[in-house]
């Protein structure tokens, strides 16, 4: 046995979980959280009570569970919903395997009065942010290319020069990927922009709003 192949076989075994199950939230907006994780991914109540709602969208056993708060607590901390754009965890990513189910899902949210608060290529991924009724931001994302190849991305000029990325139109990428324009075509970071617009790229593409 070589010394690489002796290296290998000492190596710590892999010791991340396997998979992601729930996420857990605290809210003075029960009812709105549960029509809108219900409009937004079909989710069905589990198990409720005064205390705690449990919900799921697929066969894990709960996905998201809401631990009711009283209501008057969203008066005390009137702006607790803004507390992620300057401190703790920002986003959780969520991804679809096509662009075209991403922008399908768009429309279908749109129909129902659901619009991105922030649509952009990160150049990796192409990524709609949405925020549910108390502010946490969920980032509904197709990536661009294999995971090999977006690590190589992150160590190119144009990730270098640009590593936020740039923003986009859905419907204009929608329009382009229904008229046959393949995704290998759409994942360039401009193909979002409608022709006649100025591109909004890097720091330009952070406003109060997307922040």
């Amino acid at each position: 046995m070589s010394a690489t192949q002796d290296a290998e076989s000492r190596k710590a075994p892999r010791v991340a979980p396997d998979l992601i199950a729930h996420w857990v939230v605290k809210s003075a907006r029960t009812e709105e959280m549960v029509r809108w994780y219900g409009a937004v991914f079909g989710a069905e109540i589990v198990y409720q009570d005064e205390g705690i709602t449990f919900l799921t969208w697929d066969d894990e056993s709960h996905r998201l569970a809401i631990i009711a708060v009283p209501k008057p607590v969203r008066f005390l901390f009137p702006f607790a919903k803004f507390r992620r754009k300057a401190y703790g965890i920002d986003h959780i990513a969520l991804t679809f395997i096509s662009l075209e189910r991403l922008l399908e899902n768009y429309v279908r949210l749109k129909r129902l009065g659901i619009l991105p608060v922030w649509s952009i290529n990160h150049g990796p991924t192409i990524s709609l942010y949405y925020e549910d009724p108390d502010g946490v931001r969920l980032e509904f994302q197709v990536e661009n290319f294999d995971a090999e190849n977006t690590a190589a991305f992150f160590f190119t000029e144009e990730f270098a020069q640009n590593p936020i990325g740039v923003n986009i139109d859905p419907d204009y990428l929608l329009s382009q990927l229904r008229n046959g324009v393949p995704h290998e075509e759409l994942r360039r970071r401009e193909a979002g922009t409608r022709p006649g617009h100025p591109v909004v790229a890097n720091k330009k593409t952070i406003t109060p709003k997307t922040l």
